[in-house]
């Protein structure tokens, strides 16, 4: 899957990019592949989870802006275009966009990807033809939220923010973090573009390692649940109509804030 991810990257972009991987554990000959196509890389001999991966990585970019893609995604024509285009119309820093993931069927469906898509869930039975030939026919408007990969932000804002924070090593629920602390410095554009797109295999590699308990740590670290971020911070999946205001105090955003509330001293006691 990394293989086809790179090979999409490079085959399929408006742009020559720096490619940067985090290699954990080698045990695959990863690191020796990426040595011999001269892709920079950092490497770790233990599985150090995406948010220490992550800041390891960003130790060698060399661009004005940081893109994270999961390596089981397959990036199709123009994903880059729609992304560097939005990037100028906005004519700031003060942005997190993403792509919009195209996923097979079975996978959890919300209003930020376009699911049950039958295009193959291993590199084995992908059916790579027939995805660059219909991709471009289902329509997805732009969305609010901008939260999951593959996503893009100013280097001079991940700087900022300190990057992914480690506590949520190996890494469930270190996404909304990072668009809390976005929000916090005083990012409002958080934007998920409908025509940028990559194919999603969703890998489950994540059930070969020992979970953080990330609901717990998001609650305790900004006494909100993510669920109450999402829905009146973010507005995730809500159609985008410009940049995000503050929580609109109705009756069902404080019933919100008083569950946070209990629930994070029930949590703390």
């Amino acid at each position: 899957m990394l293989k086809l991810c790179v090979n999409s990257i490079r085959k399929n972009s408006t742009f020559d990019h720096q490619i940067i991987l985090h290699i954990n554990e080698n045990s695959d000959g990863t690191k020796k592949w990426a040595e011999k196509n001269k892709i920079d890389h950092t490497f770790s001999k233990q599985n150090i989870g995406i948010c220490l991966a992550m800041n390891v990585a960003t130790t060698l970019v060399r661009t004005k802006y940081i893109c994270y893609m999961n390596d089981d995604m397959y990036a199709l024509p123009l994903w880059d275009k729609f992304l560097f285009d939005e990037i100028k119309k906005i004519g700031h820093d003060y942005f997190f966009l993403s792509a919009t993931a195209i996923e097979p069927k079975g996978s959890k469906s919300n209003k930020c990807k376009l699911s049950s898509f039958d295009y193959g869930k291993t590199v084995e039975n992908f059916n790579e033809k027939s995805l660059l030939n219909d991709f471009e026919k289902f329509k997805k408007n732009d969305w609010c939220g901008a939260t999951w990969p593959p996503n893009i932000v100013a280097k001079k804002i991940w700087d900022l923010v300190g990057g992914y924070s480690i506590e949520y090593s190996p890494g469930m629920y270190s996404d909304p973090d990072f668009s809390m602390k976005l929000w916090k410095i005083g990012v409002r554009y958080f934007k998920g573009l409908g025509k940028s797109r990559v194919y999603h295999f969703i890998s489950h590699s994540t059930k070969r390692i020992q979970k953080n308990n990330g609901r717990k740590q998001f609650l305790n670290k900004w006494r909100l649940t993510n669920s109450t971020f999402s829905r009146y911070y973010l507005r995730r999946g809500k159609i985008f109509n410009g940049p995000l205001n503050e929580p609109e105090n109705t009756f069902g955003y404080k019933i919100a804030l008083l569950k946070s509330k209990i629930k994070n001293s029930l949590h703390l006691s």
